[in-house]
């Protein structure tokens, strides 16, 4: 940097601008120059610590520490455990910082014993969906029956983008057999075809995007087999992280909170079943759903939503030409959502974090 700032100098560029430059001050060029030398030669003329360190330990004293810590018998203990062991014995060998640095610097301070290593932080899942059946999200919830401690499994499976079940199933078991089933279904219905070149890179159409929590059955072989047959790709919300799963346990709270939703527990599969058709039926036709500019899910999903908003806005537009005193600024934006995300990056990218992470099934 003295360098550099020499040779601005030269060429007619003054001290203090040069420094600016590089993000320091003219005192600091000064105190740089003093130390390194007026010429600049980079030679360190500092003359450094001359403090002696009369306890430091010797290499007997940091030998003994690691043939202690290497004995059978503390070789699974940390150096908080291997101190007070050995002081109940009569021992002081050094400090617990004196243990650790020396293993340290013999490079032996590792994890001790069989616990399992702490984990590494699992990247955010970042997933936008742009059109239908772009991502799915789906999860399973307990549904009560009349016999104490057993329970029905309700499965769903919503499209991110139009916030409509795209299936569904209720069950007695949590299996990932009748996850898969439900999936293939839903692909059936919904048309989706296996992009070509699905594994190659190859598709210019994105193939579409399953995305679940880390429950047993979300993560099971069987599922992870017939989504690799369906040409659907996997993603996974991180441990312990409800957030990374938001519209399936929306979706779950919409159900539970409905004022029909039964006040008593369910007889039986059948009429767990009958109830959870008629909340899907209404779910997707009725239902004004706020994320979608209060359209019905199935009226996004199937395209109907633009026409009917452009309406909406006709009409607020004539509503503010009539009375235009009442309307302070421009009329209600009816404009519908283009993309919908799960955890969508902020305007400035954070470099921790890393890419989606969605795994090919």
């Amino acid at each position: 940097m003295i360098e550099l700032i020499g040779e601005a100098n030269a060429a007619g560029a003054g001290l203090v601008s040069a420094c600016r430059e590089i993000g320091i001050s003219l005192r600091t060029l000064q105190h740089w120059r003093k130390a390194f030398g007026g010429d600049g030669d980079g030679v360190d003329r500092r003359k450094g610590s001359s403090r002696l360190v009369v306890h430091r330990l010797n290499e007997e004293e940091r030998q003994r520490i690691l043939l202690t810590c290497n004995q059978p018998e503390y070789a699974s203990l940390p150096p908080g455990q291997i101190v007070p062991a050995l002081a109940d014995q009569g021992l002081y060998i050094g400090s617990e910082s004196s243990f650790y640095r020396v293993l340290h610097q013999a490079g032996q301070c590792h994890r001790r014993g069989r616990a399992r290593l702490p984990q590494e932080p699992r990247s955010v899942p970042r997933l936008m969906a742009d059109r239908p059946n772009a991502v799915w999200s789906w999860d399973i919830t307990y549904l009560p029956t009349t016999v104490r401690g057993v329970w029905l499994y309700l499965y769903l499976v919503i499209d991110v983008w139009s916030r409509k079940v795209v299936a569904w199933d209720v069950a007695e078991m949590e299996s990932a057999d009748i996850a898969a089933d439900l999936v293939k279904r839903a692909c059936l219905r919904e048309r989706y075809c296996r992009p070509k070149g699905f594994g190659a890179n190859q598709s210019p159409q994105q193939p579409l995007i399953l995305h679940a929590d880390n429950g047993n059955a979300m993560r099971a072989a069987t599922l992870e087999s017939r989504l690799e047959e369906l040409g659907v790709l996997r993603s996974f919300s991180r441990p312990r992280v409800s957030n990374d799963n938001p519209y399936s346990e929306s979706l779950f709270r919409t159900v539970k909170y409905r004022p029909d939703y039964p006040s008593r527990p369910f007889d039986s599969k059948d009429e767990a079943c009958e109830w959870v058709a008629a909340f899907v039926d209404w779910y997707n036709h009725r239902h004004r759903h706020s994320g979608n500019k209060f359209v019905t899910p199935h009226q996004r999903h199937s395209g109907a939503a633009k026409a009917i908003c452009q309406q909406r806005a006709e009409v607020y537009e004539k509503a503010r030409q009539t009375n235009p005193a009442r309307w302070s600024r421009s009329t209600r934006c009816w404009r519908q959502p283009e993309e919908v995300w799960i955890n969508k990056p902020s305007e400035e990218p954070d470099p921790i974090l890393a890419l989606p992470l969605v795994e090919a099934a």
